[in-house]
């Protein structure tokens, strides 16, 4: 155990300075909420994307397999 514990030394006027500068982070905690809407909106629309293709496809498939004109036994 020869590692050494390093201690900061942090005088008053730093620690007043310190707390002022707190108020940016609140700023970026609210632009991280954003970023975090965004990317579940880009999710879901992708989501709902998927769903809607899926959707068209099997509507398409079932129109090709009960179509008007029934075609006749090739055997």
């Amino acid at each position: 155990m020869t590692a050494k514990a390093k201690i900061k030394v942090i005088k008053k006027s730093d620690l007043k300075a310190a707390v002022k500068s707190a108020k940016p982070a609140v700023v970026e905690k609210n632009s991280t909420k954003v970023a975090a809407r965004e990317m579940v909106s880009t999710v879901s629309n992708w989501v709902n994307d998927f769903q809607q293709r899926k959707r068209d496809e099997t509507r398409q498939a079932i129109d090709m397999f009960f179509s008007s004109q029934p075609q006749k036994c090739g055997a």
